[in-house]
């Protein structure tokens, strides 16, 4: 079996390496991140380090595609009356907000943990 694939086109420029596609029409691609990133098993937890003192809760493993996962950001940040993101399928809550978070995703009937101290 040759598994040997050219990686650059003169008339295309770069190739894929998974698929053989120009980058521009890459299937693999779009394929993955379509998939949406979390596990499923949603944990909650609290976070200070690199945030210079500033405490964040963070919100990860939900599987969700990253629209439907923006509007549950915004949910949750309205439930606890907070600023926030969502930045590479987490998201983040400024201040400790845990159980307020906690408490808002059972009431849509998810079943989050917490972790950490």
């Amino acid at each position: 079996m040759n598994s040997s694939r050219p990686v650059y086109s003169s008339e295309t420029g770069r190739l894929c390496p998974d698929c053989g596609q120009p980058i521009a029409q890459c299937r693999c691609k779009a394929a993955a991140s379509a998939r949406p990133l979390g596990d499923g098993a949603i944990k909650v937890s609290r976070e200070s380090k690199g945030r210079g003192g500033k405490t964040v809760t963070l919100v990860k493993g939900m599987a969700l595609d990253a629209e439907a996962l923006a509007a549950m950001g915004k949910q949750l940040r309205s439930a606890c009356g907070s600023g926030g993101t969502v930045k590479d399928g987490v998201i983040e809550i400024q201040g400790d907000h845990c159980e307020r978070v906690i408490e808002a995703l059972k009431k849509q009937g998810l079943q989050p943990k917490r972790v950490g101290g």
